[in-house]
């Protein structure tokens, strides 16, 4: 039991960064964050994805940019539903192999000491020290839990909703995509769930717009901001 508890806080953690930090932050600047909160998400991103913050940011702002047309790094509508659903990951790698694009679209990510020389340079290594920390923990079920922490943004997030939002749900307003809600409850993935609502305001940090709809992410915006970690960027849109 244990086990599974600390599957789904340590899961979870991860999504949050993502949804908070990558994209509603670093991609949209909806959110302008405080400095300790910031290095933190980057620092857990960094064990539990080896995800690069610039190569994530310019793969998603090229994806709003041409959003299920040609150069769409990762549409169902070019590349196949069931290649984006499967091989999601396989489609983000092959984007940041782009440098041109990386470079324009990666503009104002972090460019400090320890991005340069740890996060981008050893991509690998924290995700090598989340396996000796899972392991020291839990032993040989260490290396499942490791597994599955592995595959977790590149199904939920590079699986899901790059491919299932993009493909069936339904939709709260028309846009020049097809990018739809799957669910009105965004817990799973932080509230991405709510994926057309994102379409129709992109530098919206409030993914939820009708009442029975449920962003978890921005419920931890509003807690951080209460305490002073984070501000909300009114002039967004």
């Amino acid at each position: 039991m244990q086990e599974i508890i600390y599957l789904l806080v340590v899961t979870h953690i991860t999504i949050i960064c993502v949804t908070l930090f990558l994209h509603r932050g670093q991609a949209h600047r909806g959110i302008i964050f405080n400095p300790l909160l910031e290095h933190f998400f980057r620092f857990w991103l960094w064990l539990t994805t080896g995800m690069i913050t610039k190569q994530w940011v310019a793969v998603h702002r090229c994806h709003h940019r041409y959003s299920d047309r040609y150069k769409d790094p990762h549409s169902p509508h070019v590349d196949g539903i069931w290649r984006v659903f499967f091989s999601g990951a396989m489609l983000y790698s092959k984007a940041v192999k782009d440098k041109d694009m990386v470079e324009f679209y990666g503009r104002g990510t972090p460019d400090d000491w320890v991005e340069n020389n740890i996060y981008s340079k050893h991509s690998r290594l924290g995700i090598l020290l989340m396996l000796i920390i899972d392991v020291a923990i839990f032993g040989i079920y260490g290396f499942l839990i490791w597994g599955i922490q592995m595959i977790w943004i590149p199904f939920w997030a590079a699986g899901v909703i790059n491919g299932l939002a993009h493909w069936c749900g339904y939709r709260n307003g028309e846009t020049k995509d097809c990018s739809h809600n799957l669910i009105p409850f965004g817990i799973i993935v932080g509230g991405e769930e709510l994926h057309n609502n994102h379409h129709l305001s992109p530098g919206n940090p409030k993914l939820s717009r009708r009442w029975f709809e449920f962003d978890i992410g921005w419920v931890y915006i509003k807690i951080f901001e209460k305490i002073n970690l984070l501000k909300i960027n009114k002039n967004f849109g």
